[in-house]
Order: C-alpha cells, then sequence, then structure tokens
C-alpha cells in the first residue's frame, strides 16, 4: 500500500460532491484512488485511467470532487513506494492546465485555495530523484523563478531540452518585462555556447515570445537539421512532457517549419534548402520529412509550387519508395503545371511503391498525376484502379490532412473528353451493383454518358441511388427522354423534397411541365423555408413567373443560404439582373475580407456569371481574392488544390464578362 490513508477516503462526504461526467460518479473517484493505492509498486498507467475518467480529462471542467481527491493524488505522486507516479504527475498538470484555461465558471469554488495549500508538495516533485518525474512536473512549474531554478539545476541531459522549452512557454506568458529578459539570457546563452540540439532547442524556446528569432537563425536551424552526423543526438536528448520517447529529428523538423506559420517566404526556404541538402548527402529521412513539410506548405500557399515543382521532379527518380510515393502526389496536386514531368511518371505506372502510413502506391498517384496532366497514359486500367481500394470494403481509411488517394468521382469527373474509352469500365462496375460514386461520375460527362443510359435507369427502384441516378439522367439530356416514365415511377425516401426532385427530373426529360411547376411551385408558397423548391423553381424561368414575389420575399428575408438561392430564381423567372446582381455580389466580401465561405463565393460566382453583369466594386473584389497566396478551400488535402482551381477559374470567368 502506498502514498495515502485509506480511511482518510472515507471521511469525505464522496456522495455530496459533483463529478465532471455523468457516467462517472464520484463515488468512483474513491474506489479508483483506493484501488490504486492499494497496489502501490505494482500499479500501472492503466490502474490510473479511471481517475482521468473521474476527474473529467478532456471535459473542460474541475468539479468538486477534483477538489477533494487533488491532496489524495498529490500524495501519490510523491510517494517513491507508488509504481504509477508519471502518470499521476501527467494527471496534475493536465489538471492544473484545465483549470487555467477553462471558463471560471467551470472551476470548483474551492480548486484553487485546494491547489494553493498543495503547492510545495507539488512543486517538490520538480526536484523528485526520478528524471521522468520531474520531466512530466515541468508544466507545474507555475513561474519563471521556479523553472529558472530549475535550469540552473537540472544535469539530466534529457530534461535539459524541457526545461529551456518550458521556459520560453513561461516567458511568453508573463506580464512583466523583468522574467523575460532573464529567460531572453539563459536562451541567448545556450544558443551562443550549447551544442547543435541545444541551439536549435534554444531558438525554439525564444521563438515563444519572440518569433522573428526562428527567421533569423535560418541559417543555424538548416545547418543542424541536416547535418547527418547530428541527427542521433535528437533522439538522445529531446523529450517533453506528456509524450512518450524521444522525438527525432526528423519530429523536430516537423515541430520547427511550425515556427515559420507568419513568415511564408522562409519556411519554403527552410523546405528548399532542407531538400538540396538531403539530396547532396543521401539523407532519405530528411528527405521525406522535407517533402511532407512542402507539402503542408503547398497546400496553404500557391505561390510555394514554382519552387517545389521541379524539387519534386527530380525526386521521381530517387531510390526510396517514400519519396517517390510523396513526389508523385505533390505533381499530381500541381496538375498541368507538373505536364513536364509527364514521361517520368508514366515510367511509375507500375511501380508498386508505398509510404508507411499513407494510401495508395507510387503507381497509382503517377497515374493520377497523369490524368490531371490530362496524358491519356494514364487511361488504360484506370476505372479498375480507383476501385481496387473499395473492393470488399465498406470504406477507407486515411488522414485527411495527409496524401491520400483520391476519389473516384474526384479523378473521372473531369474526363469527360474520355468517356468513350472509360465507359465499358464504369458500366460495368454499375451492372456489378456498385454506382454512388460512378453516378456522380456520369452527371459530370452529360450526354457523353448516354451509352450508360440502360445501367443507370436500373438503379432507379434503390433509394440508395435513385436521387443520383435522377441527376445522371438529367445531365444526359435528350438522348435519356425515353426514361421519361422509369423516372415517374422510381422508388426514393419518402420526403417532400424528393418527390419535387422527381417531378422537375421528369419535366426535364420531356414529360408534363405545367404539373411539375404546381407542385414544385405550391411547396415554395406554403414552405416556411423552401430550400430545395426554391432551387428547382429557378430552372422554369419565366414559366414561374406567379411565384415572383414569393422569390423575391425570400431573396430580401430568408437566411444566407435561401438569399442566395433565391436570388439566382429571380433573376431566373424575371431576367432583370438587378437586384439578384447585387445580393449575389454580398457573398463575394467575407472571402476577400479573409474569411472562408468558399461554398456560397463559389455559388455567386456561378451565378453571376450566368447573369452576366457585374459591378466594378464586386470586379475590385475579386481581384484582390485572385491575387492573394492562400489556398481557397477549407479542405487541407488534394481537395485543396481542386477546388482552389475551380474557385479561380470561376473568378476568371466573372472578370471576363463585359
Amino acid at each position: 500500500m502506498a502514498g495515502i490513508a485509506l480511511e482518510a477516503l472515507d471521511h469525505v462526504p464522496w456522495e455530496r460532491l459533483e463529478s465532471a461526467r455523468v457516467e462517472h460518479p464520484p463515488k468512483e473517484m474513491r474506489r479508483a484512488l483506493r484501488r490504486l493505492a492499494l497496489k502501490g509498486g505494482a500499479a500501472t498507467e492503466e490502474d490510473c485511467y479511471p481517475l482521468f475518467d473521474c476527474f473529467g480529462v478532456g471535459t473542460g471542467r474541475v468539479a468538486s470532487v477534483a477538489t477533494a481527491a487533488l491532496p489524495f493524488v498529490v500524495a501519490l505522486a510523491g510517494d517513491p513506494d507508488m509504481g504509477a507516479r508519471v502518470t499521476l504527475v501527467e494527471l496534475l498538470a493536465s489538471s492544473f492546465q484545465t483549470a487555467a484555461e477553462a471558463d471560471p465558471g467551470l472551476v470548483d469554488a474551492g480548486w484553487h485555495e485546494a491547489w494553493r495549500l498543495q503547492r510545495s508538495r507539488i512543486r517538490a516533485l520538480l526536484a523528485d530523484p526520478l528524471p521522468e518525474v520531474r520531466r512530466e512536473a515541468l508544466p507545474l512549474g507555475e513561474d519563471v523563478d521556479v523553472l529558472l531554478e530549475r535550469w540552473h539545476a537540472e544535469t539530466d541531459p534529457t530534461l535539459r531540452v524541457p526545461v529551456l522549452l518550458a521556459l520560453g512557454t513561461a516567458a511568453a506568458g508573463c506580464a512583466q518585462s523583468e522574467p523575460v529578459v532573464r529567460v531572453r539570457a539563459v536562451v541567448a546563452e545556450v544558443l551562443r555556447t550549447g551544442g547543435p540540439v541545444m541551439r536549435v532547442a534554444a531558438v525554439h524556446a525564444w521563438a515563444e515570445f519572440d518569433p522573428q528569432v526562428s527567421v533569423r537563425e535560418l541559417d543555424l536551424l538548416v545547418e543542424v537539421l541536416s547535418d547527418p552526423a547530428v541527427r542521433p543526438q535528437f533522439e538522445a536528448i529531446w523529450y517533453a512532457p506528456a509524450v512518450e520517447g524521444a522525438f527525432t529529428r526528423e519530429d523536430v523538423v516537423s515541430w520547427t517549419a511550425h515556427l515559420f506559420e507568419d513568415a511564408p517566404r522562409t519556411a519554403l526556404a527552410f523546405v528548399v534548402r532542407l531538400l538540396d541538402a538531403a539530396r547532396r548527402n543521401g539523407d532519405t529521412p530528411l528527405c521525406r520529412a522535407a517533402l511532407d513539410e512542402g507539402w503542408r506548405l503547398l497546400v496553404v500557399r500557391p505561390s510555394a509550387a514554382s519552387a517545389l515543382l521541379p524539387l519534386a521532379g527530380a525526386l521521381l527518380a530517387e531510390a526510396d519508395d517514400g519519396v517517390r510515393y510523396r513526389a508523385a502526389h505533390l505533381l499530381a496536386v500541381l496538375g498541368s503545371r507538373a505536364a513536364p514531368y509527364a514521361d517520368a511518371l508514366a515510367a511509375l505506372l507500375d511501380d508498386p511503391g508505398e509510404a508507411e502510413f499513407l494510401e495508395g502506391t507510387v503507381g497509382d498517384h503517377a497515374r493520377w498525376a497523369l490524368t490531371r496532366i490530362g496524358d491519356e497514359r494514364a487511361l488504360p486500367g484506370l476505372v479498375e484502379r480507383l476501385y481496387a481500394p473499395y473492393q470488399g470494403q465498406y470504406s477507407r481509411g486515411y488522414v485527411m490532412g495527409d496524401p491520400h488517394l483520391p476519389e473516384v468521382e474526384d479523378v473521372l469527373s473531369p474526363l469527360g473528353a474520355h468517356a468513350q474509352a472509360l465507359l465499358p469500365a464504369v458500366r460495368k462496375l454499375l451492372r456489378d451493383g456498385v454506382g454512388g460514386c460512378f453516378l456522380e461520375v456520369l452527371k459530370a460527362w452529360g450526354p457523353a454518358a448516354a451509352p450508360a443510359l440502360p445501367e443507370v435507369v436500373a438503379l432507379l427502384d434503390d433509394t440508395r441511388y435513385s436521387l443520383r441516378a435522377i441527376d445522371a439522367l438529367v445531365a444526359m439530356g435528350p438522348t435519356a427522354e425515353s426514361a421519361e416514365p422509369a423516372v415517374r415511377r422510381c422508388t426514393v425516401l419518402d420526403f417532400p423534397g424528393n418527390h419535387h426532385k422527381v417531378a422537375w427530373a421528369a419535366w426535364r426529360l420531356g414529360g408534363d411541365r405545367d404539373a411539375a411547376l404546381r407542385l414544385i411551385g405550391e411547396a415554395a408558397l406554403t414552405e416556411e423555408e423552401p430550400y430545395y423548391s426554391v432551387g428547382l423553381l429557378g430552372d422554369f424561368g419565366p414559366a414561374a413567373s406567379r411565384y415572383a414575389d414569393r422569390v423575391r420575399h425570400l431573396m430580401e428575408h430568408g437566411d444566407s443560404s435561401l438569399r442566395l438561392r433565391a436570388a439566382v430564381a429571380l433573376w431566373s423567372i424575371t431576367g432583370e439582373s438587378e437586384p439578384s446582381g447585387s445580393v449575389l455580389e454580398e457573398y463575394l466580401l467575407p472571402v476577400a475580407d479573409g474569411g472562408d465561405a468558399y461554398g456560397s463565393f463559389l455559388d455567386a460566382l456561378r451565378a453571376l456569371a450566368r447573369i452576366g453583369t457585374v459591378s466594378e466594386a464586386a470586379r475590385a473584389t475579386l481581384r484582390t481574392v485572385r491575387g492573394s497566396d492562400r489556398r481557397l478551400s477549407t479542405y487541407r488535402d488534394y481537395r485543396a488544390f481542386t477546388q482552389d482551381e475551380e474557385i479561380r477559374s470561376a473568378i476568371d470567368d466573372v472578370l471576363a464578362l463585359p
């Protein structure tokens, strides 16, 4: 048994306390503390997990049950006979951070006094004989003085880096200048006299309260991080609280790249110089890490493409699978700009190389790159390869912000000019019961997809696919009019909007216009927020004139989404550019001001291009957006590039209006 008197647990009125999570009532805290104390030296990290639940870690709250448990946790964490001391200190650090960051109303009224009473015992953990305990206790150093004392006393090389970094964080939070001056003196001395890894750590610490230091010390950072001889030294001494294991050199490269978030030119220089050094030294791990940071920069900064494109092209010939994979993916997202490397990409079509934890092969990404370039060498076997990850699977797994395979429809939809070559494989998959994404492709191909009419009609009785099948048939145009009876009889989920769509589609395929107009028009009149019906109503043009007043009212008084749809519909019905044009132009300003409402921005652009007129003020707004060095997308994977291209193309269309 360790740390606490068990009878003291029984004296706490647990039943009168409040817990952070309903599913973990206060009595569980008593049980968890008792079990841990009884285990003593045999206690493990897993034995502490119930305590984390009872403390409500991750809820943003500090409940009264945590206040009552605090003295017991501190006692157990300070007991040398307790086996899970490091995890308990981590719990204390997490609770301390939560109390500091949470809304005061979410922190129990007695917490801060309870912490004050335990402060001396908590600070003693910073000087504990066990290095692991001292490291986890660093976030508990509440001010610069405590951490400076620790810095001057600490001799363990695995703690010097985390203490230095903690000093930087503490200085950044200081309201007074004097403590910052003392921390600056420490990090400046390390920067001048320390070993290579400590000098990089000093830049990180200093950057916490002076971000420009990373820009000034770019040469040092590149020199140390690109030196193969220094690489093992990072894993020897670079540790951080609450992180299991040491940081590798490549981890520090990624962390360092974040220092340049507000200095994009320096960020690009950092990546390019690391790539150059990696190629020069044959340093494959550094090459992979630098490519990852180049990708992350490129996904938000279009201007990075010019420098990264030739480097990625050259790296297609590297021996390492992971390097070739990243290079091929980078070229794929750059689209037509990668055309000079088409032959090199074509040579990799059968490359089975993979990158750890990333999806697809080198050949998959090379094939996709060729489709983006418009190179027909990508077409043989393309449909089959795109569908392969879904074969026998319900879904795929990948990290959204990492390189991964594109969705089927994102690759095939732009390839309508090659529909004749691709349709046999698409039609076979449709006959085999695969719908979904391929219906989106057929819709994008429009009339070119007409040979697939029988396969699409066959899906009209399947509620999983029927609405998308309708869209594909309408997109095919007059050649699909024979499907109108089947569309009228199709099976959809019993939702009014679905029935409106069926009526609309039947009309578009040669059916009864007046019946469809009455159904959809009445919905626009009677529904409180007729998002769907207003969008369909605009397709009827002047024939829907009797509903113009209702549409105008919705444009003037609806919410943001409804106003946009109504503005487009009103122009379509009346043929008058105003007031629709002015309403649509309102949706351009937020993006020009740095906002990210790109969906409504793109919808407004497309509508303005159809209307055919735009004000000079809107032109100036669009020039501002077009000239900004940012991806016009909220995505942080390949879709950032495709959406950005789509939006910029729409901007050009509007700016080209007379």
